[in-house]
């Protein structure tokens, strides 16, 4: 039997290339996308290869919808029909801004991309899906954030595009349910990547030293990957629509 193929949107770096290889390590040919194609993505493809997979990595804006169509087409061309999206591309909320001096531009750039742009992608990628059947466990997944249901006042488009996204899983999941395709939710803590890196992490430290971070550290980028891996492996079968918090226990009330 193939292999099954798994989609990465993202996977030049941090998030997106833990989940790419914990996805190869799993068993998965991959096919990787991302707005920037460099040295970066061409050692992304070499790992993936090194582990026995076989790679493709394309090039793509998320934001910009009309390409969607052809890069899905190119990866299932070099790979074949695709069983596992895993949304993981997105923007950070760069300069840090305060809500109240926040301008409409910086605001739309940041739910184009995360919020319009997965919307979307996530569509045409599910038509696909819907449009043959698989031997294979299908999933998409989406990675989401803490920021979904924690308030960052200087971060506000990005908590509201991770919000919307979370709700946005919710509804594929109901949707695609009749057609054997699981929707999953990633919602990562405070993990090390190189988007988390470009803005000051005192305060997250403070937290992590204090105890509000119960495992007492920084998540690793292959804490999420071996989640994303698991849940499109199908170890999960009778599991769809639900956030899943990878945060060392941020998430958890406490008195």
């Amino acid at each position: 039997m193939s292999k099954p193929v798994a989609l990465v949107t993202g996977a030049r770096q941090g998030l997106g290339r833990g989940i790419a290889l914990a996805l190869a390590k799993g068993g998965f040919d991959i096919a990787a996308l991302d707005i920037v194609l460099d040295e970066k993505s061409d050692a992304v493809t070499q790992e993936i290869k090194a582990l026995g997979a076989r790679a493709y990595f394309g090039q793509m804006d998320l934001s910009d919808l009309d390409s969607h169509a052809a890069a899905i087409e190119a990866a299932e061309a070099a790979l074949g029909p695709i069983d596992a999206l895993v949304n993981n591309a997105g923007i950070a909320a760069r300069p840090l801004t305060d809500i109240l001096a926040l301008e409409p531009e910086a605001f739309d750039r940041n739910l184009g991309v995360n919020l319009r742009g997965t919307f979307f992608f996530t569509q045409a990628a599910a038509k696909r899906m819907i449009a043959r059947d698989s031997s294979h466990y299908r999933s998409i997944t989406f990675i989401t954030s803490i920021a979904a249901s924690h308030v960052s006042t200087d971060r506000s488009p990005y908590c509201v595009s991770k919000a919307g996204l979370s709700m946005t899983a919710q509804l594929y999941a109901d949707r695609l349910g009749q057609h054997g395709i699981a929707v999953h939710e990633i919602r990562p803590g405070f993990i090390r990547t190189e988007m988390t890196g470009s803005a000051p992490t005192g305060k997250i430290d403070a937290y992590i030293d204090s105890g509000a971070v119960t495992q007492r550290r920084w998540g690793q980028t292959t804490d999420i990957g071996a989640v994303a891996a698991s849940l499109a492996s199908g170890a999960l079968p009778y599991v769809t629509g639900q956030p899943i918090y990878v945060d060392g226990g941020y998430h958890i009330p406490t008195a």
